[in-house]
């Protein structure tokens, strides 16, 4: 059974234990507007050291700084986690970022995605947040589960986050 918690700083540690390795058979790119598809046929690896130092020091800034970090755990094994940035977004701040999304290799595709999506998207609801910005990888499996969690093209895309990731796909989703 998936326990669901809230994540402290105390958890950064854990993160390691995602197995975030995929096949990706396609990734998208965009293209005047729209999403345009290309076959990449390649495996992406579990983290390495320098990404999975990256994605620790977003963690605990987030957390840090009042975002909201949600875990699922089988049994004491993280095996998925979200991350609510906390700085509002858009051109009227109503708008928090998922910053970080993984769920292990082996426990997708059994809605601990769905849950994390609907806990963090309650959390910004609660924030007063009206839309969540989310920066997707390129993969054809990330674009595919933001899109059926309600995310679609944005059309403004946010300068900070496009500099820092300008080959992710920039999505909003309605709250």
């Amino acid at each position: 059974m998936i326990n669901y918690q809230v994540l402290n700083e105390d958890h950064v540690h854990q993160l390691k234990e995602i197995d975030r390795s995929e096949e990706i058979n396609l990734i998208y790119e965009m293209q005047e507007g729209q999403l345009t598809e290309f076959i990449a046929g390649h495996e992406c690896p579990n983290w390495d050291s320098d990404v999975l130092d990256e994605i620790q020091e977003r963690f605990v800034y987030e957390i840090r700084h009042g975002g909201m970090a949600l875990g699922a755990f089988d049994g004491d094994t993280l095996v998925g986690f979200g991350v609510l940035a906390h700085q509002f977004r858009g051109d009227l701040k109503d708008q928090l970022q998922i910053d970080l999304m993984y769920v292990s290799r082996n426990y997708r595709r059994q809605g601990i995605g769905t849950r994390i999506m609907n806990e963090l998207s309650d959390e910004a609801r609660r924030r007063g947040a009206k839309a969540l910005y989310i920066s997707s990888t390129e993969t054809e499996s990330a674009v595919s589960f933001y899109s059926s969690q309600g995310g679609q093209l944005t059309e403004t895309v946010d300068p900070e986050l496009f500099k820092k990731e300008p080959l992710d796909i920039h999505m909003t989703k309605k709250l």
